[in-house]
């Protein structure tokens, strides 16, 4: 059964407009020109290249389109005289009968289980399609994520950025990851960040040596250092172990004067000679050596400061970040020694008789150059990385996606656990498919066998003879070529003209064609063909035909299309709303049951369905009312609805002469005179014969029309009408 036909890109259908039906009975009703030949053509040959942008839903490969419209009368009458025969089953083979239709039974059962099948396939690939759009959208953060401006890791994703389904067919593609990973994503975007800096090689980091290593005369700090032993106060200041403080004295001595005053009784004791002796135990050697404590202090006091310089800059280098806080640490604990260490080479050197010793930094100091050897083993990594840029940016890459495949393990296991139920599903699905069209084959070869023993020609030409003669057609009949050939042809009494259906009147070919099609439908035109689940398309079929006709094709229509079980579904176009009524089933429960009713309309912007309710069947009359609302109806049609309504309300309904009325003087206005024009000329049922199209201005036409009422005192009609 047809779901859906949407229609676009075609003749008059400009954009895309469909047509949804659930129901056996669809009825649409459209003017000429709205787009109805245009449909039945695509239904009639849908393989047509300009019906590219077109389709249809719901369709089944065992489904029968067949459709009557203009191009199959061409294709069956006008282009050649042997028209197809049509094979029916005869009816005297009863027992031959019976198993055709215990066949074609078992046939629809078969059918409807495949059909059945194929909807739970449908509904279980639905299902399966959203869950998987759902972990689709849930990956997809990772492009949202990842491709910013400043993101360093985007290039991870060149290639996966142009849909939800290239990027998460990726990510459950790879390899999955046994082990955590080392490293994070915070890791990959720092080598991402130097990678792309483009700064070149780095140089590896010196380490720093012992401070007390580069000092010399390391051992005077631990020498007592005492005057010269030839002094004759030597003995005393050795005894009383003062030297020190005797030395610290001297520099209050005033030695210009005999007796100087004592610094330390301020008595006048100091004698010239007794500072001599006192300068002779302070000789050069003892000065030698505080003046080497004292270059012993500048030198470690640089060398300190030099290794806080070069420790500090430590900080800086960008391989250190993950260090800082160890460098921090080492750093105050390098402090507070070389502290130390100089304030114990400051006391030596007030006081050169004590023994000092310093503290080692040899601790300290290895665990700086633990750090920077660690360092330099990343400089070196990182170095290697870019000697090959492209190799250490794809192993880059390759971490990357190691961390999404971590961070949607769920969604990934989820999905190929779901993946793997669904195509055992359809594993399962095509065994049961095929083994049903093995069925479906074997039912249609015991129809096609069975059919050949028992199908005529005759019995279809028996019907369009009957079918012709109910109408009252006499004139000409059908009969039965050759037993050969299987071929009819059309015969009238007395003509030998071998071309006979050229010579019959439009209605005549309408009838003829239409009764044909009628059993065509019924029957087969092969001896061994089986169709099944026709659909029926008839195209406005009464064109042309007279009143009687009209009624005896509607009830051709409703015995043998609308009141059977035969056929899968049914459409029927018309431009008649009248035949359209005629066709509508008057049953409330039941139309709303088997029908559907459409309405084919077209505006400036093309032709489009819409559904139509069984209230809103109108007369032509009222129609014509609703093309005249409608300004974005083309305006030849506008136009010819005015012209159509004025002529049948006036010369039909109220038998009057109107054409005074354009000799009033308001229609006299230059903005009329085209619509007076148009109003009085002839033919104005073909739409070619309008005025040029520049001279309609909708307002102008509709103000000139409301105006033919109000001066022929029908104002309310109007009004009532144009509601």
């Amino acid at each position: 059964m047809i779901t859906k036909i949407i229609m676009n890109n075609v003749a008059s259908y400009k954009t895309s407009t469909s047509l949804e039906t659930d129901k056996k009975v669809n009825l649409l009703y459209g003017l000429n020109g709205t787009g109805k030949s245009t449909l039945s053509n695509f239904l009639y040959n849908r393989s047509d290249n300009k019906f590219a942008d077109c389709s249809i839903e719901g369709l089944k490969e065992s489904d029968t389109v067949l459709v009557y419209n203009q191009q199959f009368i061409r294709d069956n009458f006008y282009e050649t005289e042997d028209i197809p025969g049509i094979f029916t089953l005869s009816k005297e083979n009863k027992e031959i009968k019976e198993v055709i239709d215990k066949a074609r039974n078992e046939l629809s059962k078969i059918e409807k289980e495949k059909e059945k099948a194929e909807q739970e396939a449908k509904n279980t690939l639905e299902q399966y399609t959203k869950s998987v759009d759902n972990y689709k959208n849930e990956v997809w953060v990772i492009k949202k994520e990842f491709t910013t401006e400043n993101n360093v890791l985007g290039y991870c994703l060149d290639r996966l950025k142009s849909s939800k389904d290239t990027l998460f067919n990726y990510l459950v593609s790879l390899k999955r990851v046994k082990i955590e990973p080392d490293y994070s994503l915070e890791t990959l975007k720092n080598e991402a960040t130097d990678l792309k800096s483009g700064a070149g090689k780095e140089s590896s980091i010196n380490k720093i040596s012992l401070v007390e290593d580069k000092i010399e005369n390391l051992e005077l700090l631990e020498k007592i250092i005492v005057g010269n032993n030839n002094s004759t106060i030597s003995v005393v200041i050795d005894k009383l172990k003062n030297s020190d403080w005797v030395n610290k004295g001297l520099a209050y001595i005033d030695t210009d004067k005999n007796p100087s005053i004592c610094p330390f009784c301020q008595q006048k004791t100091i004698s010239k000679e007794f500072v001599e002796e006192i300068y002779k135990y302070f000789d050069n050697s003892y000065e030698d050596d505080k003046n080497k404590l004292r270059c012993l202090l500048k030198d470690y006091s640089n060398k300190a400061t030099y290794i806080f310089d070069e420790v500090k800059k430590l900080k800086a280098n960008r391989f250190l970040n993950n260090n800082v806080d160890a460098i921090e640490r080492n750093l105050l604990t390098l402090e507070h020694l070389i502290k130390s260490n100089k304030s114990k080479i400051e006391d030596k050197i007030n006081t050169p008789s004590l023994s000092v010793m310093l503290e080692s930094s040899e601790d300290v100091v290895s665990n700086i150059n633990k750090i920077i050897e660690e360092t330099n083993q990343r400089i070196l990594e990182y170095n290697k990385k870019i000697e090959n840029i492209e190799a250490s940016r794809n192993k880059i890459k390759e971490k990357f996606w190691d961390l999404m495949q971590i961070r949607f393990a769920t969604i990934i296991s989820d999905y190929n656990k779901k993946k793997k139920e669904h195509d055992n599903y359809v594993t399962e699905y095509n065994k049961k498919i095929d083994g049903l069209k093995k069925e479906i084959d074997n039912q249609q070869s015991i129809i096609r066998e069975n059919q050949k023993r028992t199908v005529n020609i005759d019995e279809a030409i028996d019907n369009i003879k009957g079918a012709l003669l109910d109408i009252g057609i006499i004139d000409f009949s059908i009969e039965k070529y050759s037993d050969e050939e299987s071929l009819y042809h059309i015969k009238r009494a007395g003509c030998e003209d071998d071309h006979v259906f050229h010579t019959l009147s439009e209605g005549e070919k309408m009838v003829i064609s239409f009764l044909y099609f009628l059993e065509r439908c019924k029957g087969e035109v092969k001896s061994d063909s089986t169709s099944t689940n026709k659909i029926i398309i008839i195209d406005d079929p009464i064109s042309s035909l007279s009143h009687i006709h009209i009624f005896n094709i509607g009830r051709l229509i409703h015995n043998e299309f609308l009141r059977t079980d035969m056929y899968e579904q049914v459409f029927i176009l018309t431009h008649s709303l009248y035949f359209f009524y005629e066709l509508t089933n008057i049953n409330h429960k039941e139309r709303e049951e088997t029908q559907k009713l459409f309405r084919l309309c077209k505006n400036e912007a093309g032709s489009f369905f819409s559904a139509m309710k069984y209230e809103e069947i109108q007369n032509d009359y009222q129609a014509y009312w609703y093309i005249v609302k409608d300004q974005n109806q083309p305006p030849a049609l506008i136009a010819n609805c005015m012209r159509n309504i004025i002529e049948y309300f006036f010369n039909f309904v109220e038998k009057q002469d109107y054409n005074n009325v354009f000799q009033k003087a308001e229609l006299q206005k230059t903005n009329f005179m085209a619509f007076n024009r148009y109003m009085n000329r002839e033919s104005h049922s073909k739409g070619q014969n309008i005025f040029d199209i520049k001279e309609f201005d909708y307002n102008d036409f509709k103000t000139a029309f409301e105006l033919v009422f109000e001066h022929t005192g029908y104002s309310k009609h109007y009004k009532k009408m144009m509601k």
